[in-house]
């Protein structure tokens, strides 16, 4: 896939492109879901990084053979928003309850030796917390308009304008809480030392790391779909709609 970058390239825009872009990013703990719309130059600055070293990675990556399947920024937003509903939102929900009683595990039989993991079980249960609410604002509310206005637009329906004004003023609210959502997350990776497993770590220590390296990358892209691709284009459709 031959996208330019330079520089000045977002890093928003970048993954959007080509999500196998995402790995070098997470290479050098670039926020390229909340953090999307900085630039290479910007983000190289924040960690003392040579940005002709990154764009070269980036390049690199780009031009690998990509995943036809996944090629998300040509999805239309109600297929994408039900594509996000019906994978992360489940994905979500089927582990939440699961990582719960995992992080309370190993914090009660190894927070002795280990206190760190009494933080890891705060602070999921915070995620745990913060993901519901929001999953079900999203399901209520955001994501039923997103696919009640693609289907106006593309049949020219008759379609009044929401409550909440625009689009624009929920989608600021569930930006402020991926942001917090995967701050959270962050901080367990942080004082975990990206999920180190100690010696004396039991196959439940090293079944809860595991499982929750995974759900932060599953966050990561989830929260990409949204903030780069879902939302832009979500707000971009109801302008042309309601300029019609």
């Amino acid at each position: 896939m031959n996208i330019k970058i330079d520089s000045n390239s977002r890093i928003g825009e970048i993954v959007k492109n080509n999500y196998k872009t995402a790995e070098v990013f997470k290479k050098y703990n670039i926020d390229f879901c909340c953090g999307g719309d900085q630039t290479i130059f910007n983000a190289c600055i924040d960690i003392e990084l040579n940005s002709d070293e990154l764009i070269a990675e980036l390049l690199n990556k780009n031009n690998q053979p990509g995943d036809v399947d996944r090629n998300y920024k040509d999805w239309t937003v109600d297929f994408l928003a039900k594509y996000i509903l019906n994978i992360h939102h489940a994905y979500i929900k089927k582990n939440i309850p699961i990582l719960v009683e995992l992080t309370n595990k190993i914090a009660n039989r190894h927070g002795s030796l280990h206190p760190e993991l009494f933080f890891v079980n705060v602070n999921f249960l915070k995620v745990a917390e913060e993901l519901q609410l929001h999953m079900m604002k999203e399901e209520r509310i955001l994501f039923p308009y997103i696919i009640k206005l693609y289907e106006a637009y593309n049949n020219s329906l008759e379609m009044d304008k929401p409550a909440f004004g625009t689009i624009a003023n929920p989608i600021k609210m569930m930006e402020e809480e991926h942001e917090e959502a995967g701050n959270l997350l962050g901080e367990i990776r942080k004082i975990t030392n990206d999920f180190t497993l100690p010696d004396d770590a039991c196959n439940s220590y090293a079944i809860t790391f595991k499982k929750l390296d995974e759900f932060e990358n599953d966050l990561h892209l989830h929260i990409h779909l949204e903030n780069n691709i879902l939302f832009p284009d979500s707000i971009e459709l109801e302008r042309k709609y309601f300029e019609r």
